[in-house]
Order: C-alpha cells, then sequence, then structure tokens
C-alpha cells in the first residue's frame, strides 16, 4: 500500500503541475478559460491572480515530490509528512472548491480524489 500511496500523490503531483502550467502560464488561452469556464475578459482581468495561484500548485507538487523520494531513499518519516502536508492540502483546497463553486465539482474532484486516495494508501500502508 506504500508505493500505491507514493504513485497516487506523484499522479496528484502531476496533475497541479498540470494546473500550474494552465494558470500561470495559458490562463488566457482557450484551452484553459474552457478548462476553467472564464470568458477572455474574466480571464484577462484575473491573470495576475491565476498567475500567482499556478504556483501555489507548483509548490504543492514539489513539496510531494520531495517527500516521495524522501519516502523512496528510506528517509520514511519526513518523506511521507511531506507527502501528507502537499496532500492533505491539495484535499482541502478541492474541498474548499467544492463547497464554494459547486458547478465546478467536476474539477473540484480531479483535484481532490487522487491526493485523497494517497493520504489513505500511504496511511495504510504506514499503519501496517
Amino acid at each position: 500500500m506504500l508505493v500505491l500511496g507514493l504513485v497516487l500523490a506523484g499522479v496528484a503531483a502531476a496533475i497541479h503541475v498540470y494546473i500550474w502550467l494552465l494558470e500561470s502560464f495559458s490562463w488566457t488561452s482557450a484551452r484553459a478559460r474552457a478548462t476553467f469556464g472564464t470568458t477572455a475578459g474574466e480571464a484577462a482581468a484575473t491573470r495576475e491572480l491565476a498567475f500567482n495561484q499556478g504556483f501555489y500548485n507548483l509548490f504543492l507538487a514539489v513539496v510531494v515530490g520531495v517527500g516521495i523520494v524522501l519516502t523512496a531513499t528510506a528517509r520514511v518519516g519526513a518523506g511521507a509528512a511531506l507527502v501528507f502536508a502537499g496532500t492533505g492540502s491539495m484535499v482541502a483546497a478541492g474541498t474548499v472548491l467544492l463547497v464554494s463553486s459547486p458547478t465546478k465539482a467536476a474539477s473540484a474532484l480531479k483535484q481532490l480524489v487522487p491526493p485523497l486516495l494517497a493520504v489513505v494508501a500511504l496511511w495504510v500502508g504506514l499503519a501496517s
């Protein structure tokens, strides 16, 4: 289960790297606007905010990535703590999106389900 938890955490990190790219570099593109449900005007008006928000997603992915590497190299305590912190934050952010914008439920679930599964699998793997 430990390996499964780390793989799921890696998937969650990859999703957040993708979100970083969309928010920080492609925010005004047709693809990003379709993904986030914004108009061209809304995207232009919120570009600076999205750029900053994208980096939060990147930093969560980096924390998870470092945690995966530490866990895989026998620094399980420190690594697991980082993976739990990063994936837990991803779950919390996805939950906030789900509660605050129910129309974006599909996006929220994509953001929060993989890290939630990672948390559960990692916890079970460490407990056994």
